[in-house]
């Protein structure tokens, strides 16, 4: 399968804009899996899309750029992955051996363009101090342009290439490589689920945790099943956390009843 420019423009945009969004609060719209998806839709395969963004997200559970770390950056890797699991068509394995890597290349132009923006924090820097309103906009918005390129020109440069590239990992790889990437693949999702695990309350939750285990290895529940069964328990978890408080309540409110009346008046104010 080919990739038409149109693709190439929308899913190097869909880049740009999702690591400028990444700065801001709209949290819905800078995750794998989203991008995944939109990849798909954009590529024709939206299956492909969601079961790579899905693991890509899983990968990403628990990994923040706290203090402007620069830490792997699998929003852009589930734009790429996808894609070339489309055009390959090898299948969402491979497309997520291929995103791994990217995913780790691009901490090297996460800091490159954190460089890049140095430039611009000084130049609005002297702008405050000469409270040049005109001048900190500008440098503010070349700022994000060069932030939002860091992402979306390593796209467009790798689609406008696409079926050479294809062609060359098909090729030219040793086919123990390519099916080292998928082997990979297919690991990776265990590995998500190990690392989300890793930072979830297991221990008091364990029930749970048990009940799903059963319902697909034993059961042969299908995942919506299981997503519907979580929900359901989560419904009479929260419902016992609220009458636990109501009942706390309760309490405390009895127990300062008790005190008051033991409290009571002395005699001298009970005959006033």
């Amino acid at each position: 399968m080919n990739i038409e420019i149109w693709q190439i423009i929308v899913l190097s945009l869909l880049g740009f804009y999702a690591i400028v969004e990444n700065l801001g609060i709209n949290v819905f719209a800078n995750q794998a899996l989203i991008m995944g998806t939109i990849t798909g839709l954009v590529m024709g395969d939206v299956k492909t899309g969601l079961a790579v963004g899905a693991t890509l997200q899983l990968m990403g559970l628990g990994i923040q750029a706290y203090g402007g770390a620069s830490v792997p950056d699998y929003m852009t890797a589930s734009i790429v992955g996808t894609a070339f699991a489309v055009i390959s068509g090898k299948g969402v394995e491979f497309g997520i051996g291929l995103a791994v890597p990217v995913a780790l290349l691009m901490i090297q132009l996460d800091i490159l363009a954190r460089f890049c923006n140095v430039f611009f924090q000084r130049r609005i820097d002297n702008g405050i101090k000469e409270m040049n309103l005109s001048k900190i906009r500008l440098f503010h918005l070349l700022g994000t342009f060069s932030w939002g390129l860091s992402r979306g020109l390593p796209i467009f440069l790798v689609f406008s290439f696409g079926e050479s590239i294809v062609e060359f990992i098909s090729n030219v790889i040793p086919e123990w490589l390519t099916g080292g990437l998928s082997v990979a693949g297919g690991m990776l999702p265990a590995v998500g689920i190990a690392i989300l695990l890793r930072y979830l309350p297991v221990k008091n939750f364990i029930t749970y945790l048990l009940i799903g285990f059963i319902a697909v290895t034993y059961l042969h529940m299908p995942m919506f099943g299981v997503a519907l069964l979580g929900f359901a328990l989560a419904i009479l978890q929260f419902k016992k956390i609220i009458s636990e408080r109501q009942i706390g309540n309760v309490t405390i409110a009895t127990e300062n009843a008790t005190v008051q009346v033991e409290g009571g008046l002395s005699e001298n104010e009970y005959e006033n």
